[in-house]
Formats: structure tokens, sequence, C-alpha cells
């Protein structure tokens, strides 16, 4: 597949030249449905995660790259922090607290527009608090709270801990993530530009187009059935310049009943996911697509090993 930004490819060496460009990575924690996917999308400057309003979408580290001059921050975008209930629960919180030890900074953010500090706040806190690496406390949603209650709200989500600093933000409509950006770049080391210029993330385009058909399913599903479904990209061709390029996903889920309701009436629901997902994947990737989507039932899936290994929801 060819055309749109790239998405990926090997990391570039060498320091830029006076060796003062810094780069560096950074994390993005913080419990489920604070923004983070949504923040990680407005510092790349283009839509690379999922977002929804349900918890645990982010489900795999996903790495956003953001270039400023004489800087290059790497982003590793986590899933949400929670107390597990299946296995695929408990890789994802795995995934999170592995990114830790890998990155320069850390970005703990926490959702103003809850009020204050909850259970799940303090029990991130708490895993940040052995870190040596500095913590920047990110307060995202502003822009949902009155104005008077910003300063309140930062005083008690900073009583969790000690931060390096703490940023009042909104990654909806972009309140303060340039000045978040600077205190970043402030603390990285001199280093390489690890990805080109033109490169926005590591991931593979077939785990964006799985992840970006499941988030219609997010969308447009209740109750288990978002939470049941894995996608995985079987095949992808190129038909030639004058035909889309075919692509066939297969959705799997645990039970026939949530087979039936994903498919829907005439096969109206996953008609509807399907061009949804394939608009937005043309606009992302820049070409014509023809998507096919299969779903197929694999009982408990969630909690076997080797299906978490087969969907990539292992990390390697």
């Amino acid at each position: 597949m060819t055309g749109g930004p790239a998405l990926g490819g090997p990391a570039v060496g060498g320091p830029a030249a006076g060796g003062e460009f810094r780069s560096g990575f950074a994390a993005i924690v913080g419990r489920p449905n604070v923004g983070k996917s949504t923040l990680l999308n407005r510092l790349v400057g283009r839509k690379l995660a999922i977002v929804s309003d349900k918890p645990q979408t982010t489900r795999t580290r996903i790495l956003g790259v953001v270039n400023r001059p004489g800087a290059q921050i790497v982003l590793v975008d986590t899933p949400g922090v929670h107390r597990p209930r299946h296995r695929l629960g408990e890789q994802m919180v795995r995934t999170a607290r592995n990114a830790l030890s890998e990155v320069e900074a850390v970005l703990f953010v926490v959702d103003a527009s809850a009020g204050p500090p909850g259970a799940g706040d303090r029990f991130v806190a708490d895993l940040l608090a052995p870190l040596e690496t500095p913590v920047v406390l990110v307060l995202n949603k502003v822009d949902a709270v009155p104005g008077d209650r910003v300063d309140e709200l930062l005083e008690a989500y900073g009583a969790l801990g000690r931060f390096h600093a703490a940023l009042p933000v909104s990654a909806l409509t972009g309140f303060n993530v340039e000045r978040l950006v600077e205190v970043v770049v402030d603390l990285l080391p001199p280093g390489p530009r690890y990805f080109p210029e033109d490169m926005i993330t590591d991931q593979p385009e077939r785990q964006i187009i799985a992840e970006f058909v499941r988030e219609q399913i997010l969308h447009l599903t209740r109750e288990e059935v978002p939470h049941s479904v894995a996608v995985v990209v079987e095949e992808v061709r190129d038909r030639g310049e004058d035909k889309p390029t075919y692509v066939r996903a297969v959705i799997y889920v645990e039970r026939d009943s949530q087979k039936g309701i994903l498919i829907g009436q005439g096969g109206r629901v996953l008609k509807e996911v399907g061009t949804r997902a394939r608009r937005e994947l043309e606009a992302l990737l820049g070409m014509r697509l023809y998507l096919e989507l299969w779903v197929k039932v694999k009982p408990d899936w969630r909690n076997r090993p080797g299906s978490l290994q087969e969907f990539g929801y292992v990390d390697t």
C-alpha cells in the first residue's frame, strides 16, 4: 500500500548538526477515558489512535511521532490503567507498566471534568510514585469545567505525587498543548532523530486498519459486544491503479449472540461499520479501499493466551 503519511519504518540515527537536537520518548498514562488517545492525536496532528466514550478503548501500545524545530518527541500511548477482570485486561495493564521503563518523561493524564481525584487516579499515581523519570501532570478536558475551578483541581491532583510540572490542557480544543510540548522537549536529552520527519507512527498498516474497524464497532454497539471484539486483517492486496486496494478483515466475538448483534438485521450494522471505517482509513492513508468484513466466533478469547498472542495483544 502506498500514499498518505509515512506510517512505519526503521529509525534513523545520528545527531543533528551542532549536536543540540533533542529527542526521546514520553509515555502517556492514566486511567481509562481521560483522553490519552485524543491527546496523542492532537500532538501528532493526525488521527492515529482510535477514540470512543467506552473504557479500555486502547488495548496496545501506540507510538506517535511529534516533530518540532530542533526536537523530536516519540510518544507512547498506553492502555488505561485499571484493575483487570480478564487476561486481556492483565496484558493491557502490563503493557502500560512496561512503557514506563523505556521513556525520558511520563505524562500523567487526568480528567478535569470528572471532578477531584478518584480511586483510579490514586491507583495510577501509586504506580508512578517510585519512578525516577520526571512526571508531568496533565489536567485534561479543562474546556468542560468552569475556569474558576481549574486551579482547585490542579491543586487536588497535584497532591497525588511529586510532579515536574502541572498543566491544564484541552486535547479536544488544543488549549495549552504547545506549552505541554515545550515542557516535554525541555526534559529530553540531546540525541538523534529516531524517525524521519514525515513519519507519524511505527504501527503497521494492517494494525491501523484493524483498529479503525474496531473503533466503529465501539461506536455502533453497546454493553459487552464492543469489549468482546478483536479484529484481524487477513489480506491487503493492490489490484492495480484503477481499482481500490482490497482489504479483508475478520471480526472475532466470543458468543453467537454477539455475532448476530454485530451483523445486524440484513447485515445493516456490519455494513455501517465497514462504510464508516473505510471513509476514515481512506482519509488517513490517502487511497481508495474495498473493505470486506467477516464475523467469526472464538469463545472466551479474552482469557486464552493463544488467542491474545494471535490477535497481537501480547508484548514481544
